[in-house]
């Protein structure tokens, strides 16, 4: 005869039974996987050439060498690649970009990726090799920008703060182009350039708008500036890393470096003129 009390109790016994053993399973999988993360001790860390690859150098690295890593750092030249070869895993991390360029890329591109701590960045600047003063500007001045667009928009408003153009009511600050332009009453010409090549275009352009690591990897000082941009948070570099790996020891060890005494110590000594996250003021 059948017996559904039997039968079910049964049954449960042995769900009991398959979740005990599912759940040891789980701890045998997940315990290498916790060691794997307490013993990874080799970091790769991209950063794009000029301030972003010295502050990692003098103020972060030392600080992992003393808790026990090695590190590697790969210098890019441009705002792409380093994204890229996070997000494949080439990298376990990068800094070189502020906020607001690294929403719009992970959104633009779909890619996983994570920001752990903001850091300095060096201001953006507009620079030039024929006029001493942005009051020496003529009508029709070319003027050379970034062309990727979260920097092509920082750009315009660096200008507009300066009183040379002024942008449409309404518009979102992230995402201006030269076609949200209310005024441009000295009729500038603007030329939209990568933003690594912008300190070459000194030579031809009148004016050129180029953000801090790459003015100073090629030799501009931040006094040079004819206007020196006063940077809002969503321009402050972040540190990133591959979505996952924000709760690993390391990333939590890179960014407690970039919170310390010590590094601060670094960035107000060798970086001044630097903008800081408030953690760091």
């Amino acid at each position: 005869m059948f017996d559904r009390n039997s039968f079910q109790a049964g049954t449960a016994g042995r769900r009991a039974v398959l979740t005990a053993a599912a759940l040891a399973v789980a701890g045998i999988l997940a315990a290498p996987a916790m060691a794997q993360d307490a013993a990874k001790k080799q970091l790769r860390i991209g950063a794009t050439a000029g301030s972003n690859y010295d502050l990692l150098q003098e103020g972060i690295v030392p600080q992992l060498k003393a808790k026990g890593y090695t590190v590697k750092l790969v210098e890019f030249n441009d705002y792409v690649q380093p994204n890229l070869a996070l997000d494949d895993g080439s990298l376990d991390a990068n800094f070189f970009q502020h906020r607001a360029y690294f929403d719009q890329f992970t959104t633009d591109r779909k890619l996983k990726l994570t920001a752990i701590v903001q850091g300095p960045v060096a201001p953006m600047g507009v620079y030039s090799k024929k006029f001493k003063s942005i009051n020496e500007l003529k009508a029709g001045a070319r003027v050379a920008l970034p062309n990727d667009p979260s920097n092509l928009a920082r750009a315009l408003l660096v200008l507009q703060n300066a009183g040379l153009i002024k942008i449409k009511d309404g518009v979102n600050p992230a995402r201006v182009s030269e076609l949200d332009l209310a005024e441009n009453k000295h009729k500038l010409k603007f030329l939209p350039l990568d933003a690594a090549h912008l300190p070459r275009a000194l030579e031809d352009a009148d004016f050129v708008v180029v953000n801090g690591n790459f003015a100073i990897s090629s030799g501009l000082k931040l006094t040079e500036a004819v206007i020196l941009e006063k940077t809002p948070d969503q321009y402050l570099n972040v540190v990133a890393v591959k979505t996952g790996n924000e709760t690993t020891q390391w990333a939590k060890d890179l960014a407690e470096a970039y919170r310390s005494p010590a590094f601060k110590q670094v960035v107000d000594t060798k970086f001044v003129g630097y903008m800081k996250p408030a953690f760091l003021q």
